[in-house]
């Protein structure tokens, strides 16, 4: 008889589970991993995944969410850390392109597959709702402190497709290394300047 697990025994193994799915699915891409591998890779009989995920669709999601609130606590804390409303945009942007390029399997995975954000993987929902509100959040700051004027949920969607569109080139080596940063910082500049009240 399998043994009574405690939350923390629940939420360790989870934790465990979703770093080896991280490593496998960024290895071998997410349809080349079975339950079966990431069982054998945790040195755990195949069986013992289903005692903490319906299937490798809700690991996946599990994974995707644990992504999008890292990524969100790594914005979340830049704007934290920066004082004038110009500081925060700054600081949020190299936060951004720092996780990227620190973490890319998990970048990819977050941003390269789709899954149905309903309430199949409520998780994944909060988290993504959650990175979200990271790119209005500065974009606010910048408003109110009349730096910018506008819609901040449209103005925020233009800096992410941009930051995403120069971190997606780097990586798929259209880019040499280094120049999302500096095409980031050039566009973030240049779209800033005709979002300026007035302009």
């Amino acid at each position: 008889m399998p043994r009574v697990l405690t939350e923390t025994d629940v939420a360790d193994f989870r934790e465990r589970l979703c770093a080896a799915a991280e490593r496998l699915f960024a290895e071998k891409g997410p349809d080349a991993v079975t339950m079966r591998q990431l069982a054998s890779a945790l040195g755990v009989s195949p069986m013992t995944p289903y005692r903490y995920f319906q299937d490798k669709d809700d690991i996946l999601a599990a994974v995707r969410a644990n992504g999008f609130n890292r990524f969100a606590e790594a914005l979340e804390a830049a704007r934290g850390s920066a004082k004038s409303a110009r500081a925060k945009a700054a600081a949020v942007g190299e936060a951004y392109v720092r996780f990227a390029f620190d973490h890319p399997h998990t970048y990819k995975l977050m941003f390269d597959l789709n899954q149905p954000m309903d309430d199949a993987y409520p998780e994944l929902v909060d988290a993504g709702r959650r990175a979200h509100e990271t790119q209005t959040a500065w974009v606010k700051d910048q408003i109110e402190a009349g730096e910018m004027a506008g819609d901040p949920e449209q103005i925020g969607a233009m800096f992410w497709a941009a930051t995403h569109g120069v971190v997606v080139l780097e990586m798929a080596g259209k880019l040499p290394a280094g120049a999302a940063r500096d095409l980031h910082h050039q566009i973030s500049a240049t779209l800033a300047k005709g979002l300026k009240p007035g302009a």
